[in-house]
């Protein structure tokens, strides 16, 4: 017998480590009361707690419109709280993160760039009834008739299909673009099919596992679906979850028509007619009110919202009155600086109107404790084990430095202990990585120390 050796298979999952990934939620109670370490989040109870409250009308609907602020110190967990929201809000409501930097383009407009944004965040939710053929395939005969421009070659002209389910049975006659569509997808007999009865769309499910195919091969790349049910022609109902910026560029799509730009010469579009949009909004209207569409408000945040000018600033404003818009988000660390493109000075660098129409989320810098555990969730996230005497010393560093140097800190030992061979990170790879990099304040010495020798503008 030939010496033959299985090999266990590697079985690797792609893993990037960020620096949110561990928040999983707000960690709120039942009460919406903040839990002080839960979900990945640790201190910052009083803005938990206000978000929590934003969630929950968020879900039932009733913050459609609104705008919040999250003001705080840098590293204080303004994204984190956003982050947070996304999550309790889960996958059905749309989430969208920009920075105030990126609305500022040579191709489009600001307020090209804040519309699509904002319709990013309308989610619409599609029911449609419609007539289906559907069954498993039992017998197929796929007719040829020659070319009508090479006779030596054979193109297929109809096909005659029997479809079975766990009522019926039923044989259907199709014409050539269904018979197309059968031979591109590589169905036969045994396979689970659904033909649309209006626009004679063939999607294959998959192969039966009542079929003899879907009994003998025990290896097989192709999805096992049980037989149907019921009859073999049918009313069922779709869902589709789309946005309205989905549905924005369907419909201009179809207005351009393709050949267009084909034939006449013109040049594709950036920007979307408004025209478009408002025949969108009428007919998302119609659907919801024939009980055929949902909609979904999201969150739309920005975050270095102080980035943001004036024209962005009136365009939002505009925009909160309209029936269709998302909860705008707007993080900032900014105190008392200037409007851009203004030379007013307002607190965030905000309108004081978009202000008056807010709800203001504030954060604080984080006690000696609340850097500690979000070290030690941190440290679990990224896989380091860490001594006690070396959590202790990050945290000091956190404390007078910052949170997030702290954290950069704990990586970097942890690569250190790696290469030292150490089990796990040890005070003296935190005292190492401490001596070898700087914080702000060191940096700021170190430039000072050598300011007549540098260079500037």
């Amino acid at each position: 017998m030939a010496e033959i050796r299985e090999v266990p298979t590697r079985v690797s999952k792609f893993e990037r480590i960020g620096a949110h990934t561990h928040i999983k939620g707000l960690g709120l109670d039942e009460n919406l009361k903040a839990v002080k370490v839960k979900d990945g989040m640790v201190g910052q109870e009083k803005a938990r707690e206000a978000a929590g409250l934003v969630v929950q009308m968020i879900k039932e609907g009733k913050m459609s419109g609104r705008t919040v602020i999250l003001a705080g110190p840098p590293g204080t967990g303004k994204t984190a709280i956003a982050v947070a929201i996304s999550r309790e809000l889960g996958p059905n409501v749309p989430f969208l993160q920009i920075s105030g930097s990126e609305i500022y383009s040579s191709e489009k407009k600001k307020t090209e760039i804040l519309i699509e944004a904002i319709r990013k965040c309308i989610g619409v939710e599609i029911h449609e009834m419609r007539k289906v053929y559907e069954g498993e395939v039992t017998a197929i005969d796929i007719r040829t008739a020659p070319h009508p421009y090479n006779p030596y070659q054979k193109v297929p002209e109809s096909v005659r299909l029997t479809l079975k389910t766990t009522k019926q049975e039923k044989t259907i006659e199709a014409g050539a673009s269904i018979a197309q569509q059968i031979i591109q997808q590589g169905i036969t007999e045994g396979s689970v099919i659904q033909i649309d009865a209006e626009t004679g769309r063939v999607a294959n499910l998959g192969l039966s596992l009542e079929s003899a195919k879907g009994k003998t091969y025990d290896v097989d790349t192709r999805q096992k679906v049980p037989r149907p049910d019921g009859d073999v022609l049918k009313e069922k109902e779709f869902v589709y979850t789309l946005t309205l910026h989905d549905l924005d560029e369907i419909n201009a799509q179809r207005r351009m028509g393709g050949l267009f730009s084909l034939l006449l010469g013109g040049a594709e579009t950036k920007e979307i007619d408004p025209e478009v949009r408002a025949a969108v909004d009428e007919s998302v209207k119609k659907l919801v009110d024939e009980g055929k569409a949902f909609i979904h408000p999201g969150v739309l945040f920005i975050d270095d919202s102080h980035l943001l000018d004036l024209e962005a600033f009136s365009f939002l404003g505009r925009a909160l009155e309209s029936e269709l818009v998302p909860i705008i988000i707007l993080a900032t660390n900014r105190g008392i600086t200037t409007i851009r493109g203004t030379d007013v000075k307002s607190p965030l660098g905000f309108p004081l109107d978009l202000i008056d129409r807010s709800v203001i989320i504030a954060t604080h810098e984080y006690d000696a404790d609340s850097i500690r555990e979000i070290l030690r969730i941190r440290a679990r996230e990224e896989k380091v084990t860490i001594e006690n005497d070396a959590l202790e010393m990050l945290t000091e560093i956190g404390s007078k430095s910052s949170l997030r140097y702290a954290v950069q800190l704990l990586s970097l030992a942890a690569q250190n202990a790696k290469v030292q061979k150490h089990e796990s990170v040890t005070l003296e790879d935190v005292e190492r990585v401490d001596s070898l990099f700087m914080d702000v304040q060191e940096a700021t010495e170190h430039l000072r120390r050598y300011e007549d020798k540098l260079l500037y503008h």
